[in-house]
């Protein structure tokens, strides 16, 4: 079986975990590939991205895709226009219109945090059946769990247990990763998937 770990941060961290950093931690932890998220103002530098992410593909055996994330409906559309030179665009959610605005748009892959800084989960029954139309997965994001105080983590675990059984009824797909800042922040894929 296939793991794929689609949602890391390998340059929040510059000094302490490098792309190669994670590559070597997926290879480790018995993934296949991952994905490194980056945000718009790296669009830049996308030529040098995925050399590298080519080059530490070779040497690990691993799939390592390059994604953008928008955290707003500006850098949406930015990223939807350059849409066909990377693998992957995320939407960080939290926003009730971004939410939406990310499921009702087929470019989208990936529908981050949507309850993030909520008092809801984010989704409700016509963006599931949105998400399910156009194919944008919805995420579960493990750090988000881990980062959170006590008081907050059963509230952000109510809300993406909602959000699970939104996908599922409606056949949105979902996505569960480590979101992680670190290479020591990944997760084996079974501690995941469990």
């Amino acid at each position: 079986m296939k793991f794929y770990d689609l949602h890391v941060h390998t340059h929040f961290s510059e000094g302490e975990s490098s792309l190669e950093d994670f590559a070597r931690m997926a290879k480790k932890l018995g993934y296949s590939g991952f994905a490194s998220v980056y945000y718009v103002d790296k669009l830049d530098e996308l030529e040098e991205l995925k050399q590298e992410a080519l080059a530490l593909g070779k040497k690990y055996g691993l799939d390592i895709a390059i994604g953008f994330k928008a955290r707003n409906l500006k850098e949406l559309r930015k990223l939807v226009r350059r849409r066909k030179s990377y693998e992957l665009l995320f939407v960080k959610g939290g926003n009730l219109r971004l939410n939406r605005k990310a499921v009702e748009t087929p470019e989208v892959d990936v529908l981050t945090h949507p309850e993030a800084g909520r008092n809801d989960p984010g989704l409700n029954h016509v963006m599931a059946r949105l998400a399910a139309k156009n194919n944008v997965a919805i995420e579960l994001n493990f750090r988000q769990i881990l980062i959170s105080s006590k008081k907050s983590r059963s509230k952000i675990l109510a809300f993406m247990r909602r959000n699970l059984n939104l996908c599922v009824k409606y056949k949105a797909p979902v996505i569960v990763t480590s979101g992680a800042y670190s290479h020591w922040e990944m997760k084996h894929p079974l501690v995941l998937s469990s």
